[in-house]
């Protein structure tokens, strides 16, 4: 299989990576690039093509890689939060 083809993805799989394509354009990244971390993308999540005779059947998909940094920010967003909070709350006993 020559690099770059994707025969071996499944339906799914290259409707996955046009979506994620789509949103790296909206953040303006070129259309090359963000193809190319849209494949990343869903490579990093389904362990490559998954139609038969490709390497990746077989293997459990893990979406979890792709929500890491989504909990990453979720949780410095929490943190500096209840910092706010409690330098709020000491400012206010002060005064």
């Amino acid at each position: 299989m020559p690099r770059g083809d994707k025969s071996k993805y499944t339906d799914k799989q290259k409707r996955q990576a046009e979506h994620i394509e789509e949103s790296y354009e909206d953040r303006g990244l070129s259309e090359k690039e963000a193809e190319r971390r849209a494949w990343a993308t869903v490579n990093k999540a389904t362990g490559g093509g998954k139609k038969a005779g490709g390497s990746g059947r077989g293997k459990k998909d893990d979406y979890e890689s792709i929500s890491e940094s989504r909990k990453e920010r979720k949780a410095k967003r929490s943190a500096a939060a209840k910092k706010g909070w409690e330098t709020r709350r000491r400012n206010a006993k002060k005064s």
